[in-house]
This record gives C-alpha cells, sequence and structure tokens, in this order.
C-alpha cells in the first residue's frame, strides 16, 4: 500500500517526465522530428541547458527536495516558456503517439518500481529514450506505408500532370501564381502554404488531393542532399520549376554548389516532359530543360504593382499586375512558361496575370488607419527582402520597418541588408536575438529598439507609428530563432 510520500513522488516522476517530453517533442517538431538538428543546429542551445539539462541533473542530484525545485522552479519557468512561444506545440496524431507512449512507459515503470519497493528514486532517462526510440520505429513504419498509398493514388489518376516547383527564393510564391493562371483553364489544386517536405506531401496527397484533379502544383523544399530526390522519385513530375537560387539555408547546405545540386535533384523524374531552370542554377543545355531569368524586359515595380513586357511564341506581350516586388517577375515569368507550355492562349495568360493576387505575407500591401504594411513576414531571402526596402524607399512618409535580419544566412549578407536600411528607414524594430549585436553594431537610423519579446510589438507600434507611415514586416522568424 502506498503512504502519502510515495504517491506524491510517482506523480512528480509522472508529471516531470511528461514536461520533459513536452519540451523535447516541441522542439523535434520545429526542426523537422530530425534529433542530430535539435542537438546540434539549434538556434537556441542554451535552452536545452536551462529547461531540459540542469532540471535532468537536479532530479538524480536533490533527491527528496528535487519536488521543491520541480514544482516552484522546473515547472513554472516551463509553463512561461510555453506561453511566450509564438510557434507552439501542433498536437498532430504523431505528437499524441509520442505523448501517449511517454506517459504509457512512465506509469509502468513508476508501479512496477513501487510494487516491487526497487527503486529509490524514480528513472527519467529510460522512459524518454523508449518512447523516442518507439515513437520514431511506430511513425517509420506507418510512413511507408503512407509513402505506398499516396504511390497508389497518383497512380491511379492517369490523367494527372503534377507540376513540381523548388528553388531557394519565391518557392510558395512561384507555386502560388502557376496554380491561379492554369485555375482559368484546369482544374487545379496545389500544395496548401507552405508544405513542402516528403511527409507533407505524402500526407496531404492521401488526405487533400481532389481525385477530379488535372494538375497537382507541389512545392519541393530540402534541408539536406537528398530531400528533393525523394520528393521527385515519389511523384515523378511530368514538369519541373527550378526557381532562383542563392545562399539560402548556407547553415545546412554549407556551400553554394551543394544547394544548386539538391535544387537540380527534382529532374530525376520517370516522366519528365519538361524542365524550366532559372539561369541562376546551371546554364548546361539539355533538351527537356528551358531556360529563364532574363526574359523580362521594362520593368517597373511600385507600391502599386508590377509592370513589364516578355514574349509568347515570339509576340511581345505587356503584363499588368498588382503583385508587389520586381522579384515577383521571375516567379510570374515561370507561371506564363508552364501555361504556354500547356496550351493556354496568349490572351488568357495576360487576363491571367492581371488577376494574379499576392500571396498571404508575401509583400502583401495592407491599408489600415492611414498607414501603409507591407507584410512580408515569410520572406527570408536577401533578394526578397532588399525589394521590400525598394519599395518603401518610394513612400513620401516615415518608413519603419520590423525583422530579425536573415536567419540562416551569413554576417556579410546581413550587413548587406543593414546598409539598405540606413539608407531609407526612419525607425528599425529588430525582432529575436540571433542578429540583435550585429545591428546594434551596425545600424544608424533615428530610432532603433531592440524587442526580444515579439508580444510587446503591437504595443510598441501603437506607440511609435503615426497614420502617413509605411510599415514593413521582413521576415517574421519564430522566436526559437
Amino acid at each position: 500500500m502506498m503512504d502519502y510520500a510515495q504517491i506524491f513522488a510517482f506523480l512528480t516522476n509522472l508529471l516531470f517526465v511528461m514536461t520533459l517530453g513536452w519540451y523535447l517533442i516541441t522542439n523535434l517538431q520545429w526542426y523537422d522530428y530530425k534529433i542530430e538538428r535539435v542537438v546540434l543546429r539549434h538556434h537556441k542551445t542554451w535552452w536545452h541547458i536551462v529547461y531540459f539539462i540542469i532540471p535532468f541533473i537536479a532530479y538524480y542530484a536533490t533527491g527528496k527536495f528535487f519536488a521543491i525545485f520541480f514544482y516552484f522552479a522546473v515547472l513554472p519557468s516551463m509553463i512561461m516558456w510555453h506561453r511566450k512561444l509564438d510557434k507552439k506545440l501542433v498536437l498532430t496524431w504523431r505528437v499524441k503517439r509520442f505523448l501517449i507512449l511517454l506517459v504509457s512507459l512512465t506509469l509502468f515503470q513508476d508501479i512496477l518500481c513501487t510494487l516491487k519497493a526497487a527503486c529509490v528514486i524514480y528513472g527519467v532517462f529510460m522512459p524518454l529514450v523508449i518512447s523516442y526510440i518507439g515513437s520514431w520505429a511506430i511513425e517509420k513504419f506507418l510512413f511507408e506505408a503512407y509513402k505506398r498509398q499516396a504511390k497508389t493514388k497518383i497512380a491511379s489518376m492517369k490523367d494527372l500532370t503534377i507540376i513540381c516547383v523548388t528553388g531557394s527564393y519565391g518557392k510558395t510564391s512561384m507555386k502560388n501564381f502557376i496554380a491561379q493562371v492554369l485555375s482559368n483553364r484546369f482544374k487545379v489544386y496545389a500544395t496548401p502554404r507552405s508544405v513542402n517536405t516528403l511527409g507533407g506531401i505524402i500526407r496531404d496527397v492521401n488526405e487533400s488531393l481532389p481525385e477530379q484533379t488535372q494538375v497537382y502544383v507541389c512545392e519541393a523544399g530540402a534541408r539536406e542532399v537528398g530531400d528533393i530526390y525523394a520528393i521527385a522519385q515519389l511523384l515523378n513530375p511530368q514538369i519541373v520549376v527550378v526557381g532562383k537560387v542563392g545562399p539560402q539555408h548556407l547553415e545546412y547546405f554549407k556551400t553554394l554548389d551543394r544547394i544548386k545540386r539538391t535544387k537540380l535533384e527534382i529532374i530525376h523524374s520517370n516522366r519528365l516532359k519538361k524542365a524550366f531552370i532559372h539561369t541562376s542554377v546551371t546554364d548546361e543545355p539539355h533538351e527537356k530543360v528551358t531556360f529563364f531569368g532574363d526574359d523580362i524586359r521594362n520593368l517597373t515595380a511600385t507600391l502599386d504593382g508590377i509592370d513589364f513586357d516578355t514574349d509568347i511564341n515570339g509576340e511581345t506581350h505587356h503584363f499588368h499586375t498588382s503583385v508587389l516586388g520586381a522579384f515577383q517577375t521571375i516567379n510570374i515569368n515561370a507561371a506564363i512558361l508552364i501555361a504556354v507550355e500547356m496550351g493556354m492562349k496568349s490572351d488568357e495568360i495576360v487576363s491571367a496575370v492581371e488577376n494574379l493576387k499576392s500571396v498571404e505575407h508575401r509583400l502583401e500591401r495592407i491599408d489600415a488607419g492611414g498607414k501603409i504594411i507591407l507584410d512580408d513576414g515569410y520572406n527570408g531571402n536577401i533578394d526578397g527582402m532588399l525589394e521590400g526596402v525598394r519599395l518603401c524607399s518610394l513612400h513620401e512618409g516615415r518608413k519603419v520597418i520590423v525583422t530579425p535580419g536573415l536567419v540562416e544566412s551569413t554576417e556579410e549578407l546581413n550587413s548587406e541588408l543593414i546598409r539598405a536600411i540606413n539608407n531609407v528607414f526612419d525607425i528599425v524594430i529588430v525582432t529575436g536575438h540571433l542578429n540583435r549585436q550585429q545591428f546594434e553594431r551596425e545600424l544608424s537610423v533615428h530610432q532603433t529598439i531592440m524587442l526580444g519579446d515579439k508580444s510587446q510589438m503591437v504595443k510598441v507600434l501603437g506607440e511609435v507609428t503615426r497614420a502617413g507611415d509605411i510599415i514593413l514586416f521582413a521576415n517574421d522568424a519564430p522566436n526559437f530563432i
């Protein structure tokens, strides 16, 4: 029979293990469930020390006094940490399976120890390790089953044309523009939001791809060599696009050449008919490859939209769209080329481009309270951010930028961004800690605000901005970065 002290120790152990498990699975979800990325490539490794290592050591070092430390320090700090996150844990079935496995193993261990009176202190390490390994094995088995299901579904849709898009910059915008243009002629379905991993695509095919779809437009992303190859082998697209490639995610790929080779994995499709490749990637000719990127002429990009000329079947056509950003012409150019490949007429294409809608959080213009807001929160590359800065320079009133700087990039590119900011903006609000020291060294504007906690952003903006301002939100990196 357990006494009150044993019951208290039992429950404390269970709650502590689940607290560490919650921290672990949250970080795994952020980093695509790769433990090596959580351990070796985390942007705030000190979190591991404060929220995992110190509590773990204290559990074994403090003995019966651990409960005081846990209830008055560890648990409150973990609750506060969770509340401040802007990208909280999403309770997917994968997460639920891990948590169910963890609580089951912890209960089994603790009950067994209690019945046998074999434990001076309940364990923490074994339930976490076995739950992680068991969860990994379960997910591996389910992943292979879901992948076979997706392959079967794709094979059954005999008339489906698959268009796969990759690149360093603008993949999501390009995917959406292609889908918008082609939807004027075909039944089109595109992967939602920024779904671009193999697992995300498999789930999208199985759960959301309508059987009557004629054209499936899919975005392919990568963090490692081989990621895009795996997507190409799953989908075997007939048409692929490799957009502009640059020094994005150098933290993972190390060299620009490795990035280019990884993006070109998309052409390894058994059904490939046509590949559109941006001139920044390669100039190696191939019978199925059409290069693009130098086709835009007479370009004008303002806060009211884009005007440009390009050729369709040898004839020059003028295009206008309310989409913002000169760099978007690369993505629109790809959409035009694919529309031509799919047999759309030039007047259909011109009309479709004119009716393009901005992609959410990608240089999306919002007019509110006498202020112009350029929401470029989902853009994290140097070209896009510099274009946002240039557009703001066209505004006659005060200029405000909210940014963490570039993430997964280089100090040199952040310096280039800061120099552009210095030449344009009156107020700079720097979010997060990743590039804070560099911004403090190099910024030379009228007013700089360092904002470590983004929960204060609305309050700060209300205090420092007024009607007539233009406000650019450039790259809204989550606060775990």
